[in-house]
């Protein structure tokens, strides 16, 4: 007899021992009339085979119960399984681990980036207008190294105090010194900055003869190296981007002295540079922005690029409205962030020194051999170990990469001896992007630490 269960495959069925097992079911016949015959009518018909499926009702076939609450097997209860315990077990521990790993990494980030405390040297809210004690306008024309195509001027046409903020507006230079013979001397003036510098960098003429014209755009460029510098701390600058075509605006960091030689073995640090034209700029425009650190022993071996790194705006330009730009500097780490520090742009930890960093070449293209003057100083973070002072401007243009040549309609091309005039001709195109107050970029406030 079947001990009630199934073998998985069989289907069984059970009875009560004393339940009456029903006589099969026999069919009856009934003699029905063909549909066409004139004896039995259709209703007949439906009627007769009607009653012949329900004159006997069968007997109940099956018989169903409930089992006693003891009957009911639990085999669970009867054989413990030990995995499965350890099934449970093996998530919480995980979820243990875990906390404890996270909490551990937190608080090593933490002593490692441990930010010292500050004393504040400028917290500038330019209410006083540009103070001469602290902030010096520069005067050059020779394109500060990179072939950029202002004048830097000393006049409030291009620096200016308005509303409570510092604006640097770019302009376009006077046509008269375009299509005249004119020279502009900033020596002969008094009041060229670019002290060391080789003398065209104060000095630029236009000849009609020759076809060589003056600097095609003024603009401004302030200094903090008369009254606020600083070796290690925190720099915040409050500040909208300017929008408009070939427009460079940067916040950056120069060394006070040439500690360890001419540019870039001194170091060179940007908190943030952009560029004016709208987002569909191939390398980028007023949506992204960057933050390097300029470092070797000459410019053809600067490793910017291990130390460089940009950020994107979210869903806008840095050009819409004002953002804080900031760099914390220490002895063992440096980063820049924009509105905050969670928000950072480049981090750059002084583990080895610079120069192995570097993996520069040993020695020159001509032979001499390149020495090393950082690591003799003992500082990971050399040449960033010297005091450094802040720079804002706009500048416009330029011939060192900045800006890709025969991308997005650039109308110039780096290096060539005609690039101001053909920057120049094309000014109804670049001009027209400059509208205000796009082409205003004020700087609400600074904070140096």
């Amino acid at each position: 007899m079947n001990n009630g269960r199934s073998n998985g495959n069989d289907l069984s069925f059970w009875r009560d021992e004393d339940a009456e097992v029903p006589k099969a079911l026999e069919p009856k016949l009934t003699t029905v009339s063909p549909p066409y015959s004139t004896a039995t009518s259709r209703n007949d018909y439906s009627r007769s085979a009607a009653a012949s499926f329900t004159d006997e009702k069968p007997s109940t076939y099956f018989h169903s119960r409930r089992k006693a609450k003891g009957d009911i097997e639990k085999p669970w209860l009867r054989e413990k399984n030990h995995r499965q315990a350890w099934l449970t077990w093996f998530p919480i521990i995980g979820i243990i681990l875990g906390i404890g790993c996270t909490g551990a990494l937190v608080w090593d980030g933490l002593q490692q980036n441990k930010l010292p405390g500050y004393c504040q040297i400028l917290d500038e809210d330019f209410s006083q207008g540009l103070r001469d004690s602290i902030w010096t306008k520069e005067a050059e024309v020779g394109g500060y190294g990179n072939g950029q195509f202002e004048e830097t001027t000393v006049t409030d046409e291009n620096v200016f105090i308005e509303n409570g903020m510092l604006v640097i507006k770019p302009t376009v230079q006077d046509e008269d010194l375009i299509y005249k013979n004119n020279v502009i001397n900033l020596i002969e003036d008094k009041v060229c900055t670019a002290e060391g510098m080789p003398w065209d960098s104060c000095v630029t003429s236009t000849n009609t003869t020759n076809g060589t014209i003056v600097n095609p755009v003024k603009s401004g460029r302030v200094n903090s190296k008369k009254g606020a510098t600083i070796r290690y701390g925190k720099i915040e600058v409050e500040a909208q981007l300017p929008s408009g075509d070939w427009l460079w605006p940067a916040i950056w960091m120069l060394p006070v002295n040439n500690t360890y030689g001419p540019w870039p073995l001194s170091g060179e640090i940007d908190i943030c540079e952009s560029r004016g034209n709208n987002y569909t700029y191939i390398m980028g425009g007023d949506n992204i922005v960057s933050s390097a650190l300029h470092w070797g022993p000459d410019f053809a071996n600067d490793a910017w690029w291990r130390t460089n790194s940009r950020k994107n705006a979210l869903h806008s330009t840095f050009s819409d409205k004002f953002h804080t730009f900031g760099l914390v500097w220490t002895p063992d780490f440096l980063y820049t962030y924009i509105d905050t520090q969670l928000l950072q742009v480049l981090y750059t930890k002084f583990k080895e020194p610079l120069w192995q960093r570097g993996n520069f070449p040993l020695a020159m293209p001509n032979g001499t051999a390149y020495t090393d003057p950082w690591s003799k100083t003992g500082n990971p973070s050399a040449p960033f170990d010297q005091p450094f002072y802040l720079i804002l401007n706009v500048a416009v243009g330029g011939s060192n990469g900045w800006f890709t040549d025969g991308k997005n309609g650039k109308p110039w091309v780096n290096n060539s001896p005609n690039s101001r005039v053909t920057f120049w001709n094309d000014r109804d195109q670049w001009s027209k992007t400059w509208t205000e107050p796009e082409a205003v970029r004020p700087g609400r406030r600074v904070w140096v630490r």
